[in-house]
């Protein structure tokens, strides 16, 4: 492999977007930019992103995996152009293709990312909405491949509130073949929505599995992963989400019940305390940081693949 191949759909709103073949193509694709063992250069493209909501990391590595193909990147903040203004999506989308090779968009709603797709002439990236993060989870899977080689046998366990990190994971999951258990409190199940898809992909052989247990979850698992129980826009349900989520917090009793070779992610922002404790934050079995740093370069894959 020494070209990215061209994705079989042009944009990438939803893990869903890219089979299974697409997915392991981009994870050997990020290994080799990882290692230095491949330049390709797409020099004089822009990538603009179109940031609704705070980051970190999604948009520095974004920007830094744009500038390593050579290309460049234009910050798009609502607050100071006319996205802010209200100007509709459809002129902002056919305005913004004439100017832009490639649009990473990071919104609230997904059928807002929808329409952006539906006017834009080149490709758009998810780069989180509210129920879907599929870059977060090309990240997370290539942090369990550098881990254990392949995917077969790799029980991966969510503790934690099923929202868009959980989504991905679950239909990503259900696309490489993992048995994916989801542990959160009754009544915050995945949607029917995420389920139904992800079964229908699993066929026969249904590896979703959902607990309100997170020790019957952890049992046995090779990956045990969380986040914050209030993603961005539910500052109002916190206290009330802090109080369904206790218990569900991955420490060193929950790990005990995981298998010896377990390993740690979070997406990040973490809250020490909460969702994770400080001890197993800092252990040898955290990846959070490895997990960190592949968004740039799955990200980078990706963009090379769309830019083909």
């Amino acid at each position: 492999m020494s070209q990215p191949k061209k994705l079989e759909k042009k944009d990438f709103l939803s893990s869903l977007d890219i089979s299974r073949e697409e997915i392991i193509f981009i994870l050997e694709l990020a290994e080799k930019f990882k290692k230095n063992n491949l330049k390709i250069p797409h020099n004089n493209k822009v990538l603009g992103l179109i940031f609704d909501k705070s980051s970190t990391r999604t948009r520095v590595s974004f920007q830094v995996a744009m500038s390593r193909l050579g290309g460049n990147t234009i910050d798009l903040n609502p607050s100071t152009s006319q996205i802010g203004r209200g100007e509709p999506v459809k002129d902002t989308a056919r305005v913004l293709s004439r100017y832009c090779d490639v649009l990473a968009i990071r919104t609230f709603s997904q059928s807002l990312l929808e329409e952006y797709s539906k006017w834009a002439t080149v490709p758009v990236i998810n780069a989180l909405t509210d129920f879907e993060h599929p870059c977060q989870a090309l990240a997370d899977f290539l942090t369990i491949k550098e881990e254990f080689g392949e995917f077969k046998n790799v029980v991966l366990a969510f503790v934690g509130d099923s929202n868009n990190v959980a989504n991905s994971l679950i239909l990503s999951g259900a696309l490489l073949g993992i048995e994916v258990r989801i542990a959160c409190p009754k009544g915050y199940e995945p949607s029917p929505l995420i389920i139904n898809k992800a079964k229908m992909i699993y066929g026969s052989e249904n590896l979703l599995k959902i607990y309100n247990d997170p020790a019957l979850a952890a049992t046995g698992a090779n990956v045990l992963y969380t986040d914050v129980w209030s993603s961005m826009g539910e500052e109002n349900k916190k206290d009330e989400k802090d109080i369904d989520f206790y218990g569900f917090t991955i420490d060193k009793n929950l790990v005990c019940k995981a298998n010896n070779d377990v390993i740690i992610l979070h997406c990040l922002p973490a809250y020490r305390g909460k969702e994770i404790t400080e001890e197993i934050f800092e252990s040898k079995k955290s990846r959070i940081f490895e997990q960190a740093e592949n968004r740039m370069h799955v990200q980078q894959a990706l963009l090379a693949c769309l830019l083909s």
